[in-house]
């Protein structure tokens, strides 16, 4: 069994950054075992498997799994599939603006693509809204990122569990050379009692007004470091606008990641908020083909 891919690097607009992702156009037919052998295979932080959708508002049913299994929701490769679908043709373009809906497992999620002088973006909008859950000691947490309990800045706010679709425990670091110093240990993660540690810890720092620096850790998920997380993305632009003072309005930042690991990312973050809730969290980024090819599957 022979099906087509597509490699790209995502939140990036040059090859060899950002975050690689492997995408499978027509996985039809594939089983769950197929699609996580895949996975494994091109051992990237994710691959998607693009499918039919099933209601007539969608454009396609994607399935998005990781080396350790499948994720509801996951930023670059929603990013990086829908650039893939255009830029092989398989959804028509038209104008340098298309919008499309994905069937993704945490539901219903709306991306825009762009195109300008051969150069590809999307912005996905969060397929649910930001979620708070509960707070974990500081002190567990510095010891799961190989840190001292004073790296952690609690006075902004405690690591917190926050999702989009997919949740996190957010952690604010005191300053750059605490996040450089990272480095997760995998004994000290067990001790990480919340659900939201299993989908990864996102660590970030506040540099100047609207940009962060941030890593994140999901081994759980079998990725140790991620280079560019859109739903840790996502998490952490709820967070912060639902933590301004201002019940109104709409917070915009740049963030970050990959750095430490030779693959530098930059995120656009934007939420709205009105009433004192956020009503909507939306991600964007650029994203390059850097090879495309087919994979034969064993029957």
């Amino acid at each position: 069994m022979r099906r087509r891919f597509t490699t790209l690097d995502v939140f990036t607009e040059r090859p060899f950054a950002g975050n690689p992702l492997a995408v499978l156009p027509d996985a039809r037919g594939l089983t769950d075992p197929q699609m996580l052998a895949v996975t494994r295979e091109f051992n990237f932080s994710e691959t998607t498997f693009v499918l039919p959708p099933e209601t007539a508002t969608a454009a396609r049913r994607v399935r998005i799994f990781t080396p350790g299994g499948e994720l509801p929701f996951a930023g670059h490769p929603t990013i990086g599939t829908a650039v893939a679908l255009v830029a092989d043709g398989y959804v028509a373009m038209g104008e340098r603006r298309l919008n499309l809906v994905f069937e993704l497992g945490a539901g219903p999620t709306p991306v825009t693509v762009t195109v300008d002088h051969g150069r590809y973006a999307a912005t996905f909008t969060a397929p649910r809204r930001p979620v708070r859950g509960p707070t974990t000691p500081p002190e567990r947490v510095a010891a799961a990122l190989g840190l001292p309990a004073d790296a952690i800045d609690a006075a902004a706010h405690p690591p917190v569990d926050i999702g989009c679709g997919l949740d996190f425990v957010a952690v604010r670091l005191r300053d750059g050379e605490a996040l450089a110093a990272c480095r997760p240990r995998l004994d000290a993660w067990a001790e990480l009692e919340s659900p939201a540690a299993g989908h990864g810890v996102v660590a970030y720092v506040v540099e100047a007004a609207g940009r962060l620096r941030g890593r994140m850790f999901g081994p759980g998920v079998g990725v140790v470091e991620d280079p560019a997380t859109g739903s840790a993305a996502a998490a952490l632009g709820g967070l912060l606008a639902g933590l301004e003072p201002a019940a109104d309005g709409r917070f915009a930042w740049t963030l970050t990641q990959g750095v430490e690991m030779g693959r530098p990312s930059r995120l656009e973050v934007a939420a709205d908020k009105a009433g004192g809730e956020v009503t909507a969290v939306r991600v964007a980024g650029a994203a390059v083909v850097v090879a495309d090819g087919t994979i034969e599957l064993p029957d």
